[in-house]
């Protein structure tokens, strides 16, 4: 049988947040701070998160954005484990 030359990853908290830097992303100025903004497709929206903006849910299957902070001091792994779910339209009013 042929071996397989696939490394795995060191942890599974290594790979949750390469996978979810792999998308596009952008990076905003709001409230005096700067954001990382990635989008997340309705396709990609596999579970249901509470909006900061407006207190909602934000349903599976609705395409929305993730955000969180990008001149955070402790590290971009805090930085991403504070990361919130938002509606679009919700972050563009912030």
């Amino acid at each position: 049988m042929p071996r397989s030359n696939r490394g795995r990853p060191s942890s599974a908290g290594d790979e949750s947040f390469e996978r979810f830097l792999a998308g596009w992303k952008r990076t905003e100025s709001r409230r005096g701070a700067e954001w990382t903004v990635q989008p997340v497709s309705a396709a990609k929206a596999l579970k249901t998160y509470r909006c900061p903006g407006c207190g909602r849910d934000i349903p599976s299957g609705v395409a929305h954005v993730v955000v969180w902070r990008a001149d955070g001091v402790l590290g971009d792994s805090a930085d991403l484990a504070a990361r919130r779910h938002w509606h679009s339209h919700c972050w563009r009013m912030a």
